[in-house]
């Protein structure tokens, strides 16, 4: 297993008027993986990031970077960090090209212009280097947060709703850009509101509702202990009632008793096997069909049902 670069211990916010943003946070995050942080709007996020990076002061709890106490210890650990914030307040006045290299100099870095062209060209900025930040759409300058985030070379790279407001096509050449950086050994910690970046991305994911861990796992762990398999099965002639052969099977008639609903499973293969019993069972039974349509839960199913479940739970 990989060394943590990242351990979070019982970390709590509480701002004035009582809002507790954190709620005794536990996270270890280890060495070249990618962790995708998934929530509602309010439950934590942007905070948990502001803790790590310097922006927000924890009223409990530590935070260790790099073996690194933060709260002793800022410096070297926040040299090794880089954010790229959700807010696109960057110097709008100034070309790309300088803006980036001011960044890598607020660390004390040296001036390196070969890294600084071939962190833009990574991200196609290099033909926008003499222009004006403010000149650029939004997704460009999305881009430039990234350049300036990546100036000073970080091990660990936070990224707060990178894609927020970038149309489909700039979303995926982020997608490219983000398992680029993995490829050079970068930590990635990303929040995001559209679940299939997770899915297509993350190693772990982690699930914060009111300033509190509910869920942390391996992506393809929590798919498969918590995934569903979802079948509609259209029949030729309507049903009143369920045949005695399907009463072992968690199915139930829809539509007037036209179409035969299966909901099971659990992520590991065995749903699609019932499905394809319960076809059999149906022509044991002399009972025609038409059509299937089988779908698996996706992470954003998951996701949903277990905010629901935390909701009702809380009633």
């Amino acid at each position: 297993m990989s060394e943590p670069i990242l351990e979070l211990d019982g970390l709590s916010k509480v701002y004035p008027g009582g809002l507790k943003a954190l709620d005794d946070v536990n996270l270890t995050i280890r060495k070249g993986e990618i962790f995708a942080l998934l929530g509602p709007n309010g439950a934590g996020k942007t905070t948990l990031i502001g803790a790590v990076c310097g922006l927000v002061r924890p009223t409990s709890g530590t935070i260790r970077a790099f073996g690194h106490d933060l709260a002793t210890d800022w410096r070297k650990a926040r040299a090794r960090i880089g954010l790229v914030p959700q807010e696109l307040s960057t110097d709008m006045f100034e070309p790309v090209q300088r803006a980036v290299a001011y960044s890598r100099g607020l660390f004390g870095l040296a001036p390196d212009p070969v890294r600084i062209e071939e962190i833009l060209r990574s991200l196609s900025l290099w033909d926008k280097k003499d222009e004006r930040i403010m000149a650029l759409s939004g997704g460009m300058k999305r881009r430039v947060l990234i350049a300036k985030a990546l100036a000073h070379e970080p091990d660990l790279l936070f990224l707060d709703e990178p894609t927020a407001g970038v149309d489909v096509e700039l979303r995926k050449g982020m997608w490219a850009i983000i398992d680029q950086m993995r490829a050079k050994g970068v930590t990635v910690i990303l929040t995001t509101h559209y679940i299939e970046e997770a899915e297509e991305m993350a190693d772990r994911v982690g699930i914060i509702r009111k300033g509190q861990l509910i869920m942390v796992d391996e992506k393809e762990a929590m798919m498969a202990r918590l995934g569903r398999t979802e079948a509609h099965i259209s029949l030729a002639s309507p049903l009143t009632e369920l045949p005695p052969a399907l009463g072992q099977y968690p199915v139930e008639l829809e539509e007037g008793g036209a179409s035969l609903c299966y909901r099971g499973g659990d992520g590991t293969g065995r749903g699609k096997a019932e499905v394809a019993d319960i076809t059999k069972a149906l022509i044991a039974s002399g009972i025609d069909y038409t059509g299937i349509d089988v779908r698996e839960s996706s992470l954003e199913d998951i996701f949903v049902s277990l905010l629901g479940e935390e909701d009702e739970q809380a009633a």
